[in-house]
């Protein structure tokens, strides 16, 4: 689901909560060393997201909040700010190239650069989390 988060809107903000979950706890956070990722260069997105990100002449970035049942990649547009909503169950990640992560959901993409460390444990980290709460699959039983 990709939404504009610009301005507080209630019903926008339970879709996202019922999507994804609400935010964690301090506790959680701390026990996570950070929910948030360093802040991502995009290389590549699909269709409807380059479409928002090419109305301005800023570099393009993102960043990608954890939730309990999902991901939000949030990036700006001019003076827009926009979400990609991503529960776990529709998440794909691939490492395609070298220092290139994909992030899939549907028909929505983004392709951030990972030339840090930084970058790429959190992004182990997401995986990890994915796989710790997902729930059982019939081949696991």
């Amino acid at each position: 689901m990709l939404v504009n988060v610009s301005y507080n809107n209630k019903e926008i903000s339970s879709k996202i909560n019922t999507e994804v979950g609400k935010s964690f706890t301090l506790k959680e956070r701390w026990a996570l060393n950070g929910i948030g990722s360093p802040k991502l260069m995009i290389t590549e997105t699909s269709i409807e997201i380059r479409n928002l990100l090419i109305l301005d002449n800023n570099r393009d970035t993102c960043n990608i909040e954890m939730r309990p049942k999902g991901i939000i990649v949030g990036f700006r547009s001019l003076l827009e700010s926009y979400a990609l909503v991503i529960p776990y169950y529709k998440l794909t990640i691939y490492k395609g190239e070298a220092s290139v992560y994909s992030i899939y959901k549907d028909h929505h993409f983004i392709k951030v650069e990972s030339d840090t460390k930084a970058v790429q444990k959190f992004f182990k980290k997401i995986m990890g989390y994915k796989a710790d709460n997902a729930p059982t699959s019939i081949e696991d039983l």
